[in-house]
């Protein structure tokens, strides 16, 4: 595209959710109390997780970074759509839009690596429990934690480069609740192959990768597993790694639905109700998931409300 054709956009309109006033009337709330469980879950979670000595194990660390992870991505889009479903004015400054746009891949990407990184520590932790404190020290989870997070921004600082850097020289209404990748790329007059190979290039090699550490450490857990005498060390061994599971398939597969289809295959008005799943949905699912499979986060809930109430 020409650059001399190529006009500076301001601002952003986003189209919001649904025009309808119906759904409107029906979505606000479920929105509202959705993220408000987001905020109570993933802060209590970080919370009881500092507080209680028995939690300062790296499962539980991880844990901690991943209710921040679905903290983060869910505020960057989750307060401003529920502001836009009323309003008249659903327009979002440039920068804004590139501000919510830099978060949320940041965070998400970060999620993806993690998961994987949760996976390889249960694998550490189940095939060699005795090494299992030298394998996974303090310092060992802040590198791959440090790493976790610089893959999420490096990925998430090239997507928004290559995108923020498109022409906009059309209309300026995103139809979408929120700026993320396919509807700027729809909205643009440029040409977005490279985008859209960079997507598959750089996303697909950080999701692949995230999916094959997943499966490898599973493999090997399952492994070690079948190797366990006793039929309860066997079934407790795999209930430890059952939350983790249902958690990546769930946020694995909705990412892998949204993003990696061919451009010609977006349905814009469907793809919202996917991308209010993993953006609201998943991040209230993870902490509940975790602490209602989990004895020892419902030992320590247990003993904090006891002692508040005390």
């Amino acid at each position: 595209m020409d650059s001399g054709n190529c006009s500076t956009l301001s601002q952003f309109f986003l189209l919001g959710i649904t025009g309808n006033p119906q759904m409107k009337v029906i979505l606000f709330p479920i929105c509202l109390v959705v993220y408000l469980i987001i905020l109570l879950a993933n802060l209590g979670m970080i919370f009881l997780i500092r507080v209680d000595p028995r939690l300062h194990t790296p499962m539980y660390f991880f844990l901690s970074h991943l209710s921040f992870c679905d903290l983060c991505y869910s505020t960057a889009v989750g307060p401003k759509m529920l502001v836009d479903i009323f309003a008249k004015n659903k327009s979002i400054s440039f920068l804004g839009c590139v501000v919510q746009f830099l978060t949320f891949c940041n965070f998400a990407d970060s999620e993806c690596v993690l998961l994987a990184v949760m996976a390889f520590d249960r694998y550490k932790a189940i095939s060699n429990p005795l090494r299992y404190a030298v394998d996974m020290s303090t310092k060992v989870c802040s590198l791959l934690m440090a790493g976790v997070y610089l893959i999420g921004l490096l990925d998430a600082l090239i997507h928004t480069t290559l995108t923020f850097r498109l022409c906009f020289c059309g209309s300026n209404e995103i139809n979408h609740f929120f700026c993320d990748i396919p509807p700027l790329l729809l909205l643009s007059c440029s040409d977005t192959q490279v985008n859209e190979l960079v997507i598959f290039i750089f996303s697909g090699f950080i999701e692949l990768s995230a999916i094959c550490g997943v499966l490898v450490s599973y493999g090997y857990i399952i492994s070690s597993v079948l190797k366990i005498c006793s039929a309860e060390g066997r079934l407790k061994a795999f209930s430890t790694c059952a939350s983790h599971l249902i958690v990546v398939i769930i946020f694995q597969g909705t990412i892998l639905f949204m993003y990696f289809r061919p451009s010609s295959a977006y349905s814009l008005d469907q793809d919202k109700m996917s991308s209010l799943f993993y953006t609201l949905v998943i991040p209230m699912l993870n902490p509940l998931i975790y602490s209602l499979r989990n004895k020892d986060v419902k030992v320590s809930i247990k003993k904090l409300k006891n002692k508040t109430l005390f």
